[in-house]
């Protein structure tokens, strides 16, 4: 488990543009299980989130259409939350960081670690901003 004191920044870079920070897995639970859209983002420290990751779901929220909801779970630091949502995240294996796209609680769009890693904000923006107009 990561120090809070290294982790706030990085969890305050998603909470500080209205992402929702998920701490328990019944939070998690209710998030991905309501009705509408809702965006899980599964943070992390590694160098591909703070690159990519992060600033890519950020500009992806200037788009014409968005989840209903935005949230993220924090890995290495909200152990129980991340668990849960991995578990939403089935049949694809755990990555750090990843984000899903859930509608009326079904998975309907994911990037894995490996969508991520070595790709550009712009295009993680790009791929979010698809999803959002095929799904929001």
């Amino acid at each position: 488990m990561y120090p809070k004191q290294v982790v706030m920044p990085m969890k305050e870079e998603l909470t500080s543009v209205g992402f929702e920070d998920l701490q328990k897995a019944t939070e998690v639970d209710a998030a991905v299980n309501s009705k509408g859209t809702v965006l899980v983002v599964v943070n992390s420290v590694c160098g591909c989130a703070a690159g990519a990751a992060r600033p890519g779901v950020k500009l992806s929220l200037h788009a014409t259409k968005r989840p209903n909801r935005i949230t993220t779970v924090f890995a290495g630091f909200d152990s129980e939350a991340t668990e849960q949502a991995r578990k939403h995240f089935l049949p694809f294996p755990p990555s750090s960081p990843c984000i899903g796209l859930f509608k009326d609680g079904k998975l309907v769009h994911f990037l894995e670690r490996h969508h991520i890693e070595g790709r550009t904000k712009a295009l993680i923006s790009e791929n979010l901003k698809a999803a959002y107009e095929t799904y929001c």
